[in-house]
């Protein structure tokens, strides 16, 4: 990932122009085929799937590593990726066009990226083309942070993006900051944090390579569900065989002041993308009895949304209804609806029925957390996200970010491995990050299969047992005694076979 993170400047589109001096960093005079490079990707992603399984699984097994280790190591690939230019995507160039947009003093909710080729050519040769004519769909903190990064970044697109793909960076590092600290006292938790997190190459690849925005809302909306906590989190690594999850907690009070600090932590997480709204409505079902809590919450989102969103005006509005009826390219909606008929006219009211149906059952049923788990919001909100997450239309692979963010800090369950299987499948679908398939008869043909049934199937496949695993309540693993405790007990069984029988 970090090689073709390296000669972007002869594979990935449009070609950035690498300023004289400073990040980013690339060899430009190296020059590898497009079809390499996918196909190099392709096998770093099955790879990175195989690392991440094969250790979670060894984690349930008792394997332990030096958890400090592992953070340095996920900080160090982060560092990395921050400093070489952006792959996997260009929708980080449309951000950035949002930014210049906003710099030249006009609304990038009314102006698209294509005019900045009239009205700033230089700039407008790094203007993408695939989404040269839509308007931001972000919302208006996003905005803010676009147009902060083209102030620093001057007219170079290359910089623009390494202020972007820096402030993801920091947030990226602050969730796994947060999980390290919270979860200090639980060794194994502190693994599975930072192999689900940290160190996910999957997750690494869409969040800081790709430089997509959705880390920032899942850093401030997790910081906001945490700070309605109280207390050190619980176990949520892997538990002891024969140990079992407690039931939900009664809802624990919160004060205003943590409850109104929440509402603003994650009103700026909807500000930038207004489904971390699910984190506030999780937040509010914790609160359920606390209706001051939550009337100070709610105000403390609308301080954050209504100012915003009135200066941008109607069309930042608008943008939020922008995908209705849309589906992305591995959607296994694709798998039931052809160009026209009902389903393809009202997807997305078929998908709100469906997310909400999943979102309820997944509320209803989704194990507790354990006895002195403080994060009582995290719950809820990870069943609200989960149900909309495997069921919407419209959904990518960094996405999973808002349901990944949230698993670190919640005992581990089933759900891990359906999210792996999505977040593998998805990304696999759309490496190396062009919006066409690659050259080639044989990777032509593996792409287009991959994108249109094989992630398609992966993703309906785990919507459905997220559907099987919360009715039947199997959503706990079997418990698996350590390597070292079956080792004894296979021991002590063969002293016995060979001792004499006693009388």
């Amino acid at each position: 990932m970090v090689g073709a993170s390296l000669v972007a400047s002869s594979w990935m589109a449009p070609k950035l122009t690498m300023p004289a001096n400073g990040p980013p960093w690339g060899l430009d005079a190296v020059r590898v085929a497009y079809r390499a490079v996918t196909v190099a990707t392709w096998v770093a992603a099955l790879i990175g799937t195989g690392g991440l399984v094969a250790g979670l699984a060894a984690l349930r097994r008792g394997a332990r590593l030096r958890p400090g280790a592992m953070f340095a190591a996920g900080m160090l690939a982060v560092a990395v990726f921050t400093v070489l230019p952006p792959v996997g995507s260009s929708d980080v160039l449309d951000y950035a066009a949002y930014g210049r947009i906003a710099e030249l003093g006009r609304s990038p909710y009314v102006t698209a990226p294509y005019r900045l080729r009239e009205i700033d050519p230089a700039y407008g040769r790094a203007v993408p083309t695939e989404w040269d004519r839509q308007v931001s769909l972000y919302g208006p903190l996003a905005t803010a942070e676009e147009y902060a990064a083209a102030r620093l970044g001057g007219g170079s697109a290359a910089r623009i993006v390494f202020w972007l793909k820096l402030f993801n960076a920091l947030a990226f590092g602050t969730v796994a900051l947060l999980a390290d600290r919270l979860l200090r006292g639980d060794p194994a938790a502190r693994l599975r944090a930072h192999l689900l997190w940290t160190v996910n190459p999957l997750l690494l690849w869409g969040l800081i390579a790709a430089a997509h925005i959705d880390v920032l809302g899942a850093a401030l909306g997790l910081a906001g569900l945490l700070v309605a906590g109280v207390g050190p989190l619980g176990t949520t690594g892997p538990l002891p065989a024969g140990q079992r999850p407690s039931p939900p907690e009664p809802a624990r009070r919160v004060g205003l002041l943590r409850a109104g600090a929440a509402g603003l932590l994650i009103g700026a997480a909807a500000d930038i993308k207004i489904f971390y709204l699910l984190f506030g409505l999780g937040l509010a079902w914790s609160m359920r009895r606390q209706l001051g809590a939550i009337a100070v919450a709610a105000g403390g989102a609308l301080v954050v949304l209504v100012p915003t969103y009135a200066w941008f005006g109607r069309p930042a509005v608008q943008a939020l209804l922008a995908r209705r009826n849309k589906t992305t390219g591995d959607s296994f909606y694709r798998l039931f609806t052809g160009p026209t008929g009902f389903l393809a006219a009202h997807v997305a009211l078929v998908a709100t029925i469906a997310a909400v149906i999943l979102a309820l059952l997944a509320l209803a049923k989704l194990p507790g957390g354990l006895p002195g788990s403080s994060a009582a919001a995290v719950r809820p909100a990870l069943a609200l996200s989960a149900g909309w997450l495997f069921t919407w239309s419209y959904q990518l692979p960094w996405y999973d970010a808002m349901v990944i963010c949230l698993l670190i800090v919640y005992p581990a369950t089933r759900l891990d491995w359906l999210v792996v299987g999505r977040l593998a499948a998805a990304t696999a679908a759309l490496m190396p990050g062009n919006p066409w398939l690659p050259p080639g008869r044989v990777p032509g043909m593996v792409a287009h299969v991959s994108q249109v049934v094989g992630a398609p199937t992966v993703l309906l496949a785990a919507s459905v047992a997220l559907a099987v695993l919360v009715l039947s309540g199997r959503m706990l693993p079997r418990r698996v005694a350590p390597v070292r405790a079956r080792r004894t007990a296979a021991t002590t069984a063969i002293a016995s076979r060979r001792s004499p029988v006693s009388t």
